[in-house]
């Protein structure tokens, strides 16, 4: 990969994904085998003021080790030096910085329940810490090319030719192919967002209905209240603009959770927690999934609508054009991040208090 192209990935990572501030902290989290764009991005937040830059490293392969042959008690185990650290990022506020690169299948063949028992056990603990900055600090999260990733994307090609055209791939969804001045374009991308949130917000639609081809039909209200938010978000004690996905192609709001029917009909797969769920449906009634199926990962989507009290009803809609860059591109990503930005999109359970007007000087109730 062109290390000139790499080190204006950290640029943009830095100057407009989380816009580090001067004096500020910054925590970094990378799987291992991106050591090299990792370092340049500490490097960049060191020359953009930061303090001290914490790296997180992680590994797919060890973490497979660890469902293998850890018990779930331990892995869902938060241990006191853990939740010291995150007592110490409430009191820091440092901007976050998440470099995904994982290979989307790492944890295929682990059983669903006990990667959602871990998951479980695990926030019971950490949430409260999370929810704690929400809306106090800057963060970003962006992908990075590995070998294996590429090559569930570019199945047809050999490893490095697949990393290459999935590095490629990358670039054109963050605008940094051909555009040495990315840090206009992007703020004409958020500024285009925001009008397009604005726009949605002066006509306060009641309802959304979903209809395409593949069966979804699909309805749902929106709550009085309901704020449409773009591409960038304001850190509330800094005041920093930031975006927090990069690429981003959305607007969303969050729907009156109460109120939703019909169904829903997957385009794309959906990762989560290591594992691929394809060709899924969700079929809503008052508010809640009653019923839903899959092709493939069945029991992770089942695991996932048992989370919780709130995992089967809706947190947020999203509007995504049809004429998204990463819809033209016609590359299934296998990757969150990339395929929510190739269509509309729902998300299960909680939202962010931005969604609704005054909603972060509302108590959680």
């Amino acid at each position: 990969m062109d290390k000139n192209m790499l080190s204006e990935y950290a640029k943009l990572m830095v100057k407009v994904g989380a816009n580090v501030q001067k004096g500020q902290k910054v925590r970094l989290y990378a799987e291992v085998d991106q050591y090299e764009l990792a370092t340049l991005v500490a490097k960049e937040c060191y020359n953009a003021g930061a303090s001290y830059v914490e790296m997180f490293w992680s590994c797919g392969a060890v973490e497979r080790l660890h469902y293998e042959n850890a018990s779930v008690e331990t892995l869902g185990t938060v241990l006191s030096w853990e939740e010291e650290r995150q007592k110490q990022m409430v009191k820091d506020l440092p901007a976050r910085i998440f470099i995904e690169s994982a290979d989307p299948d790492e944890l295929s063949g682990i059983p669903a329940d006990v990667i959602s028992t871990v998951g479980r056990m695990r926030s019971k603990v950490l949430k409260k810490y999370r929810d704690e900055i929400d809306g106090k600090h800057q963060w970003l999260i962006v992908a990075a090319a590995s070998p294996k990733w590429a090559k569930k994307v570019f199945t047809d090609d050999d490893s490095n030719t697949a990393v290459e055209k999935l590095w490629n791939a990358i670039f054109s969804c963050v605008y940094l192919d051909g555009n040495k001045n990315w840090e206009q374009v992007w703020k004409q991308h958020t500024d285009t967002m925001r009008e397009k949130a604005d726009w949605l917000n002066s006509k306060r639609f009641k309802s959304l209905r979903y209809k395409s081809s593949n069966g979804t039909d699909f309805t749902v209200q929106l709550i009085p209240g309901a704020k449409w938010c773009g591409a960038a978000d304001i850190n509330r004690v800094n005041g920093a603009a930031y975006v927090p996905n990069m690429p981003t192609e959305e607007v969303f709001t969050m729907p009156d959770y109460r109120k939703a029917e019909g169904k829903v009909v997957s385009s794309r797969p959906l990762s989560y927690r290591g594992n691929l769920i394809k060709d899924f449906s969700l079929t809503f009634h008052e508010g809640k999934v009653v019923d839903f199926d899959a092709r493939e990962g069945y029991d992770a989507l089942k695991q996932l609508l048992d989370t919780d009290e709130g995992s089967k009803s809706l947190g947020e809609v999203a509007l995504v054009p049809y004429a998204s860059p990463i819809s033209e591109m016609g590359i299934l990503f296998y990757n969150t991040l990339f395929d929510e930005n190739a269509s509309c999109h729902l998300a299960l359970g909680e939202c962010y208090p931005t969604t609704v007007q005054d909603g972060e000087k509302m108590n959680e109730e």
